[in-house]
C-alpha cells in the first residue's frame, strides 16, 4: 500500500521538476558582450571543455537571434545564425572521448534545436533557408554528441 503512494509522489514531483529545468535554459537573456566573452573563453579553453563551451555559445547565439527576429532586426539575427553554424562545426571537431561535460552539451544542443524549430515556424520565407541550415548543423552536432555519450 505504501509503495504506490511513494511512486505517485515521485511522479508528481518529477512532473514539476522537468518544466523547471527546461525553463531555466531560457531565463538567461544573452547580450552581445556576454556572447563575445563566451566566444573568447571557448576559444582559449582546454580541449576537454571546448565542446560544452561551444554548445553554450551556440545556444546563446540562437537565443539572441530569436530575440533579434522578434525585435525586427533580421540582419543582425541572420549574422548570429551564420556564426552559430560555424561554431556548430567547431563542436563537431571538438567532440572527443574525454570531454568533461559532454552530456550537458548534448542536452543544451537538443534544446537549441528545439528553439530553432520554433524559429523556423515563425520566421519569414526568405529567412527560412538559413534557419533550416543552422538547424541541420545543430542537429548533426547534437546527434554526434549523443552518440559519443552512448559510446562511453
Amino acid at each position: 500500500m505504501r509503495f504506490p503512494i511513494k511512486s505517485a509522489l515521485v511522479l508528481v514531483f518529477s512532473a514539476f521538476a522537468l518544466p523547471a529545468c527546461a525553463a531555466n535554459l531560457d531565463n538567461k537573456i544573452p547580450d552581445q558582450q556576454s556572447i563575445d566573452a563566451l566566444e573568447l573563453r571557448a576559444n582559449q579553453a582546454p580541449p576537454r571543455e571546448q565542446c560544452f563551451l561551444y554548445a553554450e555559445l551556440v545556444h546563446d547565439m540562437i537565443e539572441f537571434s530569436v530575440r533579434q527576429y522578434a525585435a525586427g532586426d533580421a540582419d543582425k539575427a541572420n549574422g548570429f545564425l551564420k556564426k552559430a553554424q560555424e561554431f556548430a562545426h567547431k563542436i563537431h571537431l571538438a567532440i572527443s572521448d574525454n570531454d568533461k561535460r559532454l552530456k550537458n552539451a548534448q542536452i543544451l544542443l537538443r534544446h537549441t534545436a528545439y528553439r530553432l524549430t520554433e524559429l523556423l515556424h515563425t520566421s519569414d520565407f526568405e529567412d527560412r533557408l538559413l534557419v533550416q541550415q543552422t538547424l541541420a548543423d545543430v542537429n548533426q552536432a547534437q546527434t554526434e554528441a549523443m552518440l559519443q555519450v552512448f559510446r562511453k
